[in-house]
């Protein structure tokens, strides 16, 4: 067995930066026809394709928001179209923690926000590709939870941490739903993960130095130990793993 994604098509969302972006150039690397996609920053978007190109593998660029049924029915088509077949690799990256805030003043529409961006897309994307895996007898979805679905998450993000519950959940009943269908559904929960916006913006220097001090490997986890973890789930190496959970955390969070 081995990592080849040759000949296979991918689909990941929210992939112009970060942890996304670390997984659609480690799945084109392996020889996967990628398709990157953005919400609202198209410059980075263009620059995870040309890193991918660069290094002489295949991607194209996708704008969605992947919580309207429309656009993400688009979006699929758009990259079944480009690259001349059914999806063969989903990874639902998309998703946001939008903002901090106690339930004393949450609201509905934030609540609305904050489900929708992780639960809804997550739900309606594996939607979209599982009639062609169907139809090829074959496919691979990884799901992004968060260590957050198990600890209920930092100041604030309670709201955000039921979400990555659900999404936990939700992976494990598609994971019986489509066993039969040649078809595997895993979930991977990262931890404190650096280089990323969602601690650019939600983490202070002072909560980010504490954090690092409790985690039994005495480093942040970085884009790329993340990526990993997904290729193994999509690859020839993951092939017996359904409705599993790999915790990416350095030992924050031991199961």
């Amino acid at each position: 067995m081995n990592t080849s994604l040759k000949g296979k098509i991918a689909l990941v969302t929210g992939s112009n930066a970060g942890i996304g972006r670390a997984i659609a150039i480690l799945l084109a690397a392996n020889g996967a026809s990628v398709g990157v996609t953005y919400l609202n920053n198209k410059d980075q978007g263009e620059a995870t394709v040309a890193l991918i190109r660069e290094a002489g593998g295949k991607a194209e660029l996708f704008q969605a928001d992947v919580t309207n049924i429309e656009q993400i029915d688009a979006l699929v088509c758009g990259v079944e179209a480009s690259f001349g077949g059914k999806v063969d690799i989903l990874v639902n990256n998309a998703g946001h923690l939008i903002e901090r805030c106690p339930n004393s003043d949450m609201n509905e529409a934030l609540y609305d926000q904050i489900m929708n961006v992780n639960l809804k897309s997550t739900v309606f994307m594996c939607k979209r590709v599982l009639p062609g895996m169907k139809e090829k007898g074959a496919g691979r979805i990884v799901n992004m939870s968060s260590i957050a679905a198990h600890n209920g998450g930092g100041p604030g993000a309670s709201i955000y941490a039921a979400s990555k519950a659900a999404v936990l959940s939700y992976s494990k009943g598609l994971a019986k739903e489509v066993a039969g269908d040649g078809i595997t559904v895993n979930i991977v929960s990262p931890g404190f993960i650096g280089q990323t916006a969602f601690h650019a913006t939600f983490t202070s220097d002072e909560a980010r130095k504490a954090t690092v001090n409790g985690i039994p490997l005495k480093r942040e986890g970085t884009p790329d130990d993340v990526a990993g973890a997904v290729l193994y789930l999509v690859s020839d190496l993951g092939s017996y793993l359904t409705g599993e959970s790999i915790e990416i955390n350095g030992g924050m969070f031991m199961r």
